[in-house]
């Protein structure tokens, strides 16, 4: 039995196929320019004229480091104690710093010269690396933790600063506006209409900052800045690699489990989020 034709009328005509400049929006411009921008890149980069065996040299360093030498395991912990501490200051000033920020930051709340100000303070603090804000912090304060934790509060501000102005900014106003309509105040206003839409972005952030902290707070030392990195510094300048090795070791078991218990935390508020969407639903 022959299928029975399609009418006329109910054929679906095929779509046209748009020409290639009409699919130029601006992701695949942005795509096509970072593309472009890899190939240039790679075309510019030369490597040693010699001939090196790099697999064989690199072997031959990382066997320095095997195995760690555990008898600096103690002076390593005290600083690994202060390491971290350096890390939670820093990260704590810089949460309440960047809050009032981004606030001024965030175009959806403050107003466009203050906006525009806002940005372009954060953007200076982000231009400078956290080993400069170091070396400008031990200048000025001398070399100590306080120094420290100095330079990764400024460093962590232009971060955090420019991450909760974006988790502001990704807010649906139609509730804050709504409340400003029957009477509430600004700060209720951004209470109960911004906060708890944000907040979820805002701890992750913050977390993610605290690990970040923790590995810069360790390489920050190596101008004096307190910490892991005078250590670190010590044990490269006389090539004890496995002393450097140890640093690494303990560095690394805090990150992993600061990662684990930061992953942890990050469901619990995405499941408590989720399930207050579903009771307001």
């Amino acid at each position: 039995m022959s299928p029975t034709p399609t009418p006329e009328h109910e054929k679906v005509p095929p779509l046209a196929e748009l020409p290639w400049y009409r699919r130029l929006n601006l992701l695949n411009t942005t795509l096509l320019i970072f593309v472009l921008a890899v190939i240039f890149s790679g075309s510019q980069i030369e490597g040693n004229e010699r001939d090196l065996d790099i697999l064989k040299n690199l072997g031959r360093f990382l066997s320095d480091f095997f195995p760690p030498d555990l008898s600096v395991l103690k002076s390593t912990g005290s600083a690994l104690i202060e390491t971290v501490e350096i890390a939670i200051l820093a990260t704590f000033f810089a949460i309440i710093i960047s809050l009032i920020i981004a606030l001024g930051a965030a175009q959806t709340i403050g107003p466009t010269w203050l906006v525009f100000s806002m940005r372009m303070l954060l953007n200076i603090i982000r231009t400078i690396p956290s080993l400069i804000w170091a070396v400008i912090a031990v200048a000025a304060m001398g070399a100590n933790a306080l120094a420290g934790v100095a330079a990764l509060t400024l460093y962590s501000t232009g971060y955090l600063g420019k991450f909760f102005s974006e988790a502001f900014e990704s807010v649906d106003m139609k509730v804050a506006r709504s409340l400003r309509g029957i009477g509430a105040d600004p700060l209720q206003s951004f209470q109960y209409g911004i906060w708890p839409h944000a907040k979820p972005l805002i701890w992750s952030h913050c977390i993610w900052m605290l690990e970040y902290n923790i590995r810069s707070a360790s390489i920050i030392g190596y101008v004096g800045a307190g910490g892991l990195g005078l250590q670190l510094h010590a044990y490269q300048e006389f090539h004890q690699w496995d002393r450097f090795a140890t640093v690494l070791c303990c560095i690394l078991i805090v990150v992993t489990v600061l990662d684990f218990l930061s992953e942890r935390i990050r469901r619990r508020i995405a499941r408590r989020d989720g399930s207050n969407d579903a009771l307001s639903d």
